[in-house]
This record gives structure tokens, sequence and C-alpha cells, in this order.
């Protein structure tokens, strides 16, 4: 039978994030002329992670974290071919979770950094010049851990493909074939959805630095 496994704001999320990232990585290598950009893709990445965490725990049955428990048990259950869910199987919770994790680090740590001549983060001026330092570092070289990780993603889709198990069409039409009487997943209604784009719009506020007060400008020298 069909079952609509995954909801249309887990689907929006899903696509924008992808559009975020890769907007965020193409800009990051255009040159200086585009790191405003660059920043702005990062905002969006913080929404949306944002919004994520929060439809994680009042979304539909399958997008809600506690779902898709990666527990040992869990992953010996798949590996031995008993895995018979319709949401995310073990191998790929552990995927969502490391993107989360690594997204919203690379989006939340480059609020804070500089590159000492062109940009500055919209929040480097809310903490000490080591912690911004030290970010900026992390930042830089965290990005090729996103390279490998989008990287093994998109590999894992093709195995899967390869082995007749469709990733991408569910993730855009929300259905997915299950071979076994499973309840229509419940949850993640209107009122769900408004809490989570509001935290969401929060977290970007919260991110733009705009509630930072401006420096008054250095005193003119007494000549």
């Amino acid at each position: 039978m069909r079952i609509t496994v995954w909801d249309l704001p887990l689907r929006l999320f899903h696509w924008l994030l992808a559009a975020a990232v890769a907007g965020a990585l193409i800009t990051i290598n255009l040159g200086v002329s585009w790191i405003e950009w660059h920043a702005r893709f990062g905002l969006a990445v913080v929404g949306l992670i944002a919004f994520r965490l929060v439809w994680g725990v009042v979304g539909s049955t399958h997008s809600r974290f506690a779902s898709f428990v990666p527990t040992p048990s869990a992953v010996a259950s798949y590996v031995r071919g008993h895995w018979r869910q319709p949401g995310h199987n073990p191998l790929g919770a552990l995927s969502v979770y490391a993107m989360l994790g690594l997204f919203g680090f690379q989006a939340v740590s480059g609020l804070f950094t500089t590159d000492e001549i062109a940009f500055s983060g919209p929040l480097t001026r809310a903490v000490s010049s080591d912690l911004v330092a030290t970010l900026s570092r992390l930042h830089r070289q965290t990005e090729w851990w996103l390279y490998l990780l989008l990287g093994l993603h998109v590999l894992s889709i093709i195995v899967y493909r390869l082995r007749g198990i469709k990733l991408v069409g569910p993730m855009i039409h929300g259905r997915k074939e299950v071979d076994q009487t499973v309840p229509q997943p419940r949850g993640g209604g209107v009122l769900a959805f408004i809490i989570a784009v509001g935290i969401a719009a929060a977290a970007v506020w919260l991110a733009n630095g705009s509630w930072i007060p401006v420096p008054p400008p250095a005193p003119a020298p007494a000549w």
C-alpha cells in the first residue's frame, strides 16, 4: 500500500535547505564580491535549521526525532534486514542528525567569522576577538567535512536507487510504498507550522545582529 510519509513542511524544508546550502557553497567560491550573498544564504540555513528542530518535535509522525532514534538495536535490525518502518531507517537517521549538526554548526559559526578584510559576521561584535578567531578558523576547516557529507549523501541515493529503493521521489510527493498496514501519520497541523515558522523567524532575527547596539563613533582628535 501507499501512504503519505513526509509532510509538506518537511519536504519544503528539505529542498529549501538544499538550495540554501548550495547557494552558500557556490557564493563562497565566487570571490569576495559575493560574500554578502554567502552571508544571506547562511542566515537562511539558520532559519531552516531552527524550523526543523521545532518541527522535529511538533511535526507529523515521521518528521519527529523521536520516531527515528538510531539506537544500536535499531541499527542492528536494519543491517540484518529486519527493518520495516516507513520513516527514516537507522542509517538515514544518522545521516539526518549529521547533516543538521554540521550544517547548523557551519551556519552559526559563520555568524561570528571575519576575513579581517571585507567581511565580518553579524554577531562578531557580541563576542571576544579570540572567539571570533577560533570560530573563523573552524568555519573554514569544517567546510571540507561538509563536502564529504554531501558526497556521501548523494552516493547513498545512487546506491539505494540501484537496489530499487527510491529516495528522491518520496521527498517530492511525500508518498511511499509499504508492505504492511501502518497508520497514517498524525500531527503537524497548521498551529504547529505557525509555531515552527515563528521560532525560525525569531532565530533569523537574533542571528542577523540587528539587536546589538552600534558602538558610537570614535571621537575626533583634538588638534
